[in-house]
């Protein structure tokens, strides 16, 4: 992010760098929506064919979100598989003790990425992605 400006690529492709919550969440819901409609359109034929270049495509993209969140925050990107592995534990169906392991992470996950504000100033990840530009 640049002077209010996000590159959108940088943001799914880069696990450098950092990210507000406004284009995390934006971003987030996207990839999940994105999921959705693979589950809901993909039949077994298909998804047995699809699924090894689809989901790692995801969750590569996912991972990459997350990481610039948590970096925001001044948490190491590598943080990003834990938060993945219980959103992994859980989609497209929780079930029993995966859910009950994976609810402790989710809601820190929650707190961390989307309720609290990212560090003020410049962090070593970078400056704040909502400074601004001085010209």
């Amino acid at each position: 992010m640049n002077g209010g400006l996000i590159d959108w690529r940088a943001l799914f492709l880069s696990p450098s760098g950092r990210a507000p919550r406004a284009p995390f969440w934006i971003a987030a819901i996207g990839l999940f929506i994105l999921s959705a409609i693979y589950e809901a359109v993909a039949g077994p034929t298909l998804r047995l064919l699809t699924f090894w270049f689809v989901y790692p495509a995801l969750l590569a993209s996912g991972a990459c979100v997350i990481s610039k969140r948590l970096h925001d925050r001044g948490r190491s990107g590598w943080w990003a598989a834990v938060v993945l592995l219980a959103l992994m534990m859980i989609w497209p169906t929780a079930r029993g003790a995966t859910a009950v392991l994976a609810l402790p992470v989710i809601v820190w996950a929650v707190v961390e990425l989307v309720v609290l504000a990212g560090e003020q100033g410049a962090n070593r990840f970078g400056p704040s992605p909502l400074a601004q530009v001085t010209a």
